[in-house]
């Protein structure tokens, strides 16, 4: 039997750097009940067959909870309201069908090949120019000077939000990713401060929205605002803003990490970069198994709606579930030599875009931009090597380094 405080631990944050060990031992029981009540899917086939059943809600998040102001009339009437509006409009990776896949329908019918295609040759230009801006120096974070300006640049572009706004939503990203942390559901000030950063954000969302439907442009955003999907309609306006907002934020979040995680796996494994600055059609196999050996999405939360028999264990109705994506990506049971390196092996069944219902809408950008991220970056970076071990950010389900300062001797 697992130790039931092992998800305590990795969610530790002085195991940050390094939970596979962690994840091995949970594997030992693949469905295992923590000391809160909670039940952890390890191995590839629990994971698997949990984030395909529809007996497991992904609607975990808990009412909303604004903080009290002292003024009557906004704690007794307009919070109340705004507590409603925020419940029933949940960003749809949060909601069950049949709300889930109607959300999710128009996003997808504005997600256009000539919107994609054109963003892809965007990606490739933004990072020549952000590794061109750094040229003559003799060190390089990753995260700062290219894996966050990236994407941010990208998913703004997409929806068009004007440039000089881009900086407001890196703070508003980072707090808003806390609420993907299963500790922040039961973290009064936590919630406190997601509660005022998504009114600060919703409001420049609305104000946004109405801009683009006084002044359409061909950006994702005009789209949702003022077209109608086939067979789905448009988009309500409480629904909008939270669509919106969850594609901003996790449209570059993940992707900060993925390309971050990424490049540090290379540089601890030299020969692979050597490889890749060889052979640049060689990125896309390296992020797919960086997806399987160290993803940016660890984890994911559930909840169970019936009782589920699985593994020769049964979560009961309503017990809260966490699907252990990087733990299934190291599963012996699923891939031979997990614990290597390998951008060639075969039958990669990764969940690092998740699955079934709720498989990332945005895979598509995030692969891209990682892919050009990492092709010059190892065709450009003139011997890089680890300046220190990076700090890592402080959540467990979506884990990444804070900084990855390379030393270089230039850029090509």
């Amino acid at each position: 039997m697992a130790d039931a405080t092992l998800l305590d631990q990795v969610k530790d944050r002085k195991n940050r750097a390094d939970p596979y060990p962690l994840f091995a031992r949970l594997r030992e029981t693949p469905v295992s009940r923590q000391h809160d009540g909670t039940y952890v899917a390890a191995t590839h086939a629990a994971v698997a067959s949990l984030l395909y059943d529809p007996r497991i809600s992904s609607e975990t998040l808990p009412p909303s909870k604004r903080p009290l102001t002292g003024n009557p009339f906004t704690d007794w009437v307009v919070k109340p309201i705004r507590q409603h509006i925020t419940d029933t409009h949940r960003p749809f990776i949060f909601r069950d069908p049949p709300d889930h896949d109607v959300l999710r329908g128009a996003v997808m019918h504005q997600f256009t090949r000539e919107r994609v295609q054109a963003m892809r040759k965007r990606s490739d230009r933004l990072v020549a120019d952000l590794l061109n801006e750094k040229c003559g120096a003799r060190e390089i974070d990753i995260v700062d000077d290219l894996a966050y300006p990236l994407p941010v640049t990208v998913i703004c572009e997409l929806f068009g939000v004007p440039r000089e706004d881009e900086p407001k939503f890196h703070g508003w990203a980072t707090q808003l990713a806390t609420a993907l942390e299963p500790d922040s559901l039961d973290d009064d000030a936590v919630r406190a401060k997601n509660s005022r950063c998504f009114d600060e954000i919703s409001a420049y969302m609305a104000g946004l929205i109405r801009d683009k439907r006084r002044h359409p442009g061909d950006d994702m955003l005009s789209g949702l605002a003022n077209e109608s999907a086939p067979g789905i309609g448009r988009m309500g306006d409480y629904d909008l803003v939270a669509t919106s907002i969850l594609m901003l934020v996790a449209g570059h979040e993940t992707t900060v990490n993925l390309i971050t995680n990424s490049m540090l796996t290379l540089m601890r494994h030299p020969e692979a970069l050597e490889r890749l600055r060889a052979e640049p059609g060689w990125a896309p196999r390296v992020l797919e198994e960086v997806q399987r050996f160290d993803p940016p999405v660890q984890f994911r939360t559930r909840k169970a709606l019936a009782d589920l028999a699985i593994e020769g264990t049964t979560i009961p109705e309503g017990a809260p579930v966490v699907l252990l994506f990087a733990a299934a990506g190291r599963d012996p049971q699923a891939y031979a030599d997990p614990d290597r390196f390998d951008p060639d092996r075969h039958d990669n069944r990764h969940f690092g875009f998740g699955g079934s219902l709720h498989y990332c809408v945005g895979a598509p950008l995030a692969r891209f931009e990682t892919e050009a991220a990492l092709a010059a970056l190892a065709g450009r970076l003139q011997n890089p090597r680890l300046a220190e071990d990076p700090p890592y950010r402080p959540g467990a389900a979506l884990r990444g380094p804070q900084h990855l300062r390379l030393a270089i001797d230039g850029i090509a």
